[in-house]
């Protein structure tokens, strides 16, 4: 996909702040430190559109990327980080569901996944949420550059078994790095788009 124009439109904390176009928008969800803004940054071609933090937690609204004019990122506080008071956290999981289960123009939630280690307790709820819920899910297994090649299938394989993957959910290596998987997420995506 060429991107003409990717820019931050709004950083929202409840519906009524939400874009009101009814454009796809597909939702970025991982813990924190993930590599989620990197992601954000590699698919779009920006260094620093998405701020990429040495400090998880950092993402604390749904920020909304307009992307072509066409479609919308969203990308959700990252689960799992200690630093947050029990208040504050309990906060962002209202805040994050009211988002995913309302939401008429989600597309799809890339659940973005480090390759280099087992899924986490908080990957596994988060995946089964989505199931329950009924969301479209791709799993975006990152950092695959750290990882040998000959590695990558074993590392997916306990991915899939984690997460318990379900066969129609789709997995993709890729590497904020080196772009590894980077067409292949835009074909994806673009194929929910419709």
């Amino acid at each position: 996909m060429k991107i003409k124009s990717a820019d931050i439109v709004i950083s929202a904390v409840k519906p009524e702040q939400y874009p009101s176009e009814a454009m796809p928008e597909f939702a970025l969800a991982g813990r924190s430190n993930v590599g989620k803004s990197s992601f954000i940054n590699k698919m779009l071609n920006r260094r620093n559109l998405a701020r990429t933090s040495s400090k998880p937690g950092k993402t604390q609204t749904l920020n909304f990327y307009l992307i072509n004019e066409e479609f919308h990122f969203v990308d959700v506080p990252g689960y799992g980080y200690a630093r947050v008071s029990k208040t504050e956290r309990a906060a962002w999981g209202r805040m994050i569901e009211t988002y995913l289960t309302n939401r008429e123009q989600l597309k799809a939630v890339l659940l973005i996944v480090d390759l280099r280690h087992p899924p986490t307790a908080d990957d596994v709820m988060m995946y089964q949420f989505l199931k329950h819920y009924d969301l479209p899910c791709i799993i975006i297994n990152t950092k695959a550059d750290k990882i040998p090649k000959a590695k990558w299938q074993k590392h997916i394989k306990i991915t899939k078994d984690k997460l318990e993957l379900d066969p129609n959910d789709q997995i993709i290596l890729f590497s904020s790095e080196t772009g590894y998987g980077k067409e292949k997420a835009w074909s994806v995506l673009q194929s929910y788009m419709g």
